[in-house]
Parts: structure tokens; sequence; C-alpha cells
């Protein structure tokens, strides 16, 4: 048994390696996956997970190096009208989903890079949802040397594509930074449980930690859209409760008027998250889009409390007015 270990840590040193070079030569070189099985001596089907594998390995990474100048007008505008410090709009791309996740992925990954490689923030907070998760996919590997990252909410959720457990986990993978959970449901039964939950050790040291952070990543739920999905805002809420009461979006598990006020809830008192108002004074970027979620991110913008946005081009548009029938700021 002591010969197998190496002997298949060998292995997967060589399957790695191929991957590595199917890759190389199928974006760099230009050829062919067929060419790409001639070249290894493989089969085509083999030669195709070899490149599937790097990209989700994240060996891969590809730029376009174009700027489109009606998405920067767009940028401008919703930075003056919002007092926002920093905003990217990810140009479209064909999509079959409600979400535009592809190029919401490509943007969000990027800004993610560029906060670990630019050194700003030593304790970077992440949020929950599809859009951080596939940012987080759409990441190359680069080292975030003296960064950590910490999940900003409970993340038992039942979605575990929106998990933020998995989220982090992914990002020490691609990273190495040092990556902590907050291991709490994202709602708790009462006050009095979160109370408690809060006392424990490492629960109390996690949220030690999210207090520390001076960026904040989050995602944006939608209320009102058809498509909600209550277990991408902890599962047991009840959304009819909220609209009635005049939700409109969510961010860590608390809630947003059509005017950006913080509404209270029967959840406050037993969301595992920091109160949004003590995240005042931090950059706070949001990752969203979508048509489902214009409302949802109008109403974030007028909370004041987001200083960035990464968002697509088509809800872009929506908010500032550039497609006949978008939703006033004033």
């Amino acid at each position: 048994m002591a010969a197998t270990a190496p002997k298949r840590q060998a292995i997967d040193t060589r399957e790695s390696d191929l991957a590595a070079r199917a890759a190389w030569l199928h974006f760099v070189g230009g050829l062919t996956q067929s060419e790409v099985a001639k070249r290894l001596d493989v089969p085509n089907t083999r030669a195709h997970r070899y490149i599937a594998r790097a990209q989700a390995e994240g060996l891969v990474r590809i730029f376009v190096d174009v700027s489109s100048s009606d998405c920067v007008a767009m940028e401008t505008r919703l930075m003056e009208r919002f007092g926002l410090s920093f905003c990217r709009v990810a140009m479209d791309v064909p999509e079959a989903g409600a979400l535009p996740l592809r190029s919401l992925s490509v943007a969000g990954g990027d800004y993610l890079m560029s906060m670990i490689t630019g050194q700003a923030h030593k304790i970077i907070g992440i949020g929950h949802g599809r859009t951080i998760a596939a940012a987080v996919d759409a990441m190359g590997r680069v080292a975030a040397n003296g960064i950590s990252f910490v999940s900003m909410l409970g993340g038992l959720t039942r979605s575990y594509a929106a998990n933020p457990y998995d989220v982090i986990h992914r990002l020490a993978r691609v990273s190495g930074a040092e990556s902590y959970m907050l291991p709490a449901p994202m709602f708790v039964d009462s006050a009095r449980d979160k109370q408690v939950l809060i006392g424990q050790s490492g629960i109390a040291a996690t949220m030690s930690l999210i207090g520390e952070a001076s960026l904040a990543i989050v995602g944006i739920g939608a209320l009102d859209a058809a498509d909600t999905n209550p277990n991408a805002i902890g599962g047991e809420v009840t959304l009819a409760g909220l609209r009635a009461a005049g939700a409109k979006a969510e961010i860590l598990g608390q809630f947003l008027d059509r005017d950006g006020a913080l509404l209270n809830t029967e959840f406050d008192d037993r969301v595992m998250a920091p109160p949004l108002d003590a995240l005042r004074g931090r950059d706070i970027v949001a990752i969203a889009g979508g048509a489902g979620k214009a409302d949802a991110i109008l109403a974030s913008l007028k909370s004041g409390l987001l200083t960035g946005l990464i968002i697509d081009e088509a809800t872009a548009r929506t908010l500032v007015g550039e497609d006949g029938h978008a939703v006033a700021a004033e």
C-alpha cells in the first residue's frame, strides 16, 4: 500500500500536465480539439476533457482588450447619479437564462482578482448568490498573499450553488487565501438562538473578523421578480409577507423598500449577518444584474449602502433610462 500513493500522485501530476498542454495548444496554438488529440496521442474525447479540466481549474483566462464607449458612459452616469466610487458595466453576450451570469461572472472574477493583486484590502467579506459563485468560478489562479476572505452570513442554505461556504472554499482553492466561514444557518429559529450562537467562540471569532473587513462583496436579491427563489434568501422566508410590507431588495438577509430604506422585519433578529447599517463607511460592491432585478438594484443604489456596482449592459441601460421604460432614481 505504501507505493500506491506516490504512484497515484504521479498519475495526477501527469494528467494535470496534459490538461495544461492541451489548453495551451488549443487556446494559444489555435489547434482544434482533434488536432490537440493527435498531438498528444489521445482520443478526441480525452482531449476535450483535458481542455475542460484546464478551464475548471483556472488555468485558462481569456482577455479581450476592448472597451465599449457606451458601457463607459453608463458607468459614469451610474457613478454620478448614485454616488458610487466604482462601477463596471459588463458587455452583454447571448445567454439562455434570466440571469446574465456569463458577462457578470467575467467582470466579477476580474474585479476579485484585481482586489487580490492590488492589496488595498487585507480582509474581504463575501456575500451570497449565484453571481458571486459564478464570479469566483471565472477567476484564474492568483496568489492572495496576506489577504483573508470571510463569509458575511450564515450559509446553511438549501441552494448549494449559492452557498457561501462553497464560495469560500472555491476562493481558498484558487487563491490560497486564508478563508473563514460563519458556521451557522442564514436564519436561526429565534433571537435568543442568535445570541447563543454569537456567544460561541468559533462564531464570535468569525463575526469579529467580519467587523474588520474593509471591503464587502455582496449579491442583491429581488423580492418581486416572478422567478424569485426563496432558497436563495434562506428558504423559510415568506416572500408574500415581505412583498406586502413593501420589500424590493435583499442584501445579506435584510430587506429594503423601493426607496432604499431598511425595513424592520421579523427576520432581523434572526439573521446571522452584520446589520447593514454597521457596514456604512466601508467599501460595499454589489455584483448583480438581469431584468428581473432592475427594481431591486435600484432600491439598493438608493439606500446609499453601495460604493460600487458590477452590472450587465442591458440592466444598466434600464437604470440610466436608455430603454424607454426605466425606473426613475428620484
